[in-house]
């Protein structure tokens, strides 16, 4: 079937709002208005496009019946009251993602995902690269918005840019102060995941241009993210890797460019283990550690999604000595902080300690079988992994999305089969 310029914005525009839906500003300050967009945009495409092939409809069914049983389980198990409006948003999320997958799954060719989200991602790339060097001309025309917990300062809506009165915003260099890239998200750690993301698809999967590859790495400098830039250098030797292969032209090139790029590395990573930004590393070494003994004490369903009790729990559970003690003396690194009231940057660990082990294991298993990204997979996944580990974003549509083609590629193995047998 031919795939017309009509369905090409239509695709484009649904990859768009998954982006937005996992960390952008037009969902923090929009967000039930976004989400019902979206659920009708989605919804729409049924109206139009091919006949739904039944294994197909067998598996998105027992797809959401299996999600919607864990939601439920976790609700009522959970360690306390939980609010109706918290699960209420987690059906949300579920029902738009089982839509977004079910839409491009039965309407559009494997590859057409990929592809939509490769074409938006560069367009996120360009828009952070414009966002980072027009500050300079604009921050005297900034104006301040929140919503709830969050407050930013925009240029028009169109350039964003965290608090000035935040620690960390600013970045000296050359005598000139560079704003930390945040791009169209809520900070920059969202912004790294999709440049990295971007990346893997441009230098990896697609392999159009290598301005774009230089483009964004700039792009992923400029958020100053430890995670980022990590996750950057480890892509660069996959990169060299390749390009050895096919020519060795480019690989000196490559190397010195990597060189800076490490420097910038090592003085972000020893400001935050013993500099200035000590507080940075600490959150992070906290968001992984004091989750996996909370999940130790609730194992089979964990305390419960409702991030403000969450909150809570986190408040008043404490570490003995004989435990910080112990971790010390494993890792050579000591845990400075006690508690916290705040949420957790550490998606994967919120997943656990919020739903148990059980759930934690089936949906790291249907990440594992994920058919989104089927090219390079350790990489893509060092990516995601390492990104979701520093910013809370797994249960948001886009990377939800990951973990739902898990569930329909296993249902539809097992509905096919039993067709074949009957």
């Amino acid at each position: 079937m031919q795939y017309k310029l009509r369905q090409i914005f239509f695709d484009n525009l649904i990859v768009f709002l998954l982006v937005m839906s996992s960390g952008g500003l037009l969902f923090v300050f929009n967000r039930n208005s976004m989400y019902l967009i979206l659920f009708l945009i989605l919804i729409s495409s049924f109206f139009t496009q091919r006949k739904l092939k039944k294994s197909v409809i067998n598996s998105v069914v027992l797809t959401f019946f299996t999600l919607i049983v864990l939601v439920v389980i976790n609700y009522f198990f959970a360690i306390d009251e939980q609010s109706t409006d918290k699960y209420i948003y987690y059906v949300v999320v579920i029902t738009v993602s089982i839509l977004a997958m079910l839409h491009f799954s039965n309407n559009r060719a494997p590859d057409v995902f990929l592809k939509r989200a490769h074409f938006i991602l560069r367009l996120v790339m360009l828009h952070s690269i414009i966002n980072f060097l027009v500050f300079i001309l604009v921050m005297d025309q900034l104006v301040p918005i929140s919503k709830l917990h969050y407050d930013c300062q925009t240029f028009n809506n169109i350039f964003f840019y965290s608090s000035l009165d935040k620690k960390y915003t600013l970045i000296p260099f050359l005598g000139i102060d560079f704003f930390r890239n945040q791009g169209l998200f809520w900070e920059a750690g969202v912004l790294q995941i999709f440049l990295n993301i971007y990346l893997y698809l441009e230098a990896f999967v697609f392999k159009k241009n290598k301005l774009w590859v230089l483009l964004t790495v700039l792009a992923i400098i400029s958020t100053y993210s430890t995670t980022g830039i990590t996750i950057l250098l480890v892509q660069l030797i996959f990169y060299i890797r390749t390009e050895m292969k096919k020519t060795k032209v480019l690989v000196p090139f490559v190397l010195i460019l990597s060189i800076p790029i490490y420097v910038i590395f090592s003085a972000n990573i020893e400001e935050k283990i013993v500099g200035d930004k000590e507080a940075s590393f600490q959150k992070r070494y906290f968001d992984l550690i004091q989750p996996f003994f909370i999940s130790l004490q609730h194992p089979l369903t964990g305390i419960g999604l409702d991030f403000n009790k969450y909150k809570e729990y986190r408040s008043e559970f404490y570490f003995s000595t004989n435990t910080l003690d112990f971790l010390r003396d494993e890792t050579g690194v000591e845990l400075k902080v006690e508690n916290t009231d705040e949420g957790i940057s550490n998606s994967f660990m919120f997943l656990l300690s919020a739903m148990g082990f059980p759930t934690f294991f089936i949906f790291m298993f249907m990440f594992f079988k994920q058919t989104i990204f089927t090219k390079n997979k350790m990489q893509i996944y060092i990516v995601i992994i390492l990104s979701l580990m520093s910013s809370p974003v797994l249960l948001r549509p886009f990377f939800f999305i990951i973990i739902i083609s898990g569930f329909h590629n296993i249902f539809k193995r097992i509905t096919l089969h039993n067709n074949q047998i009957t």
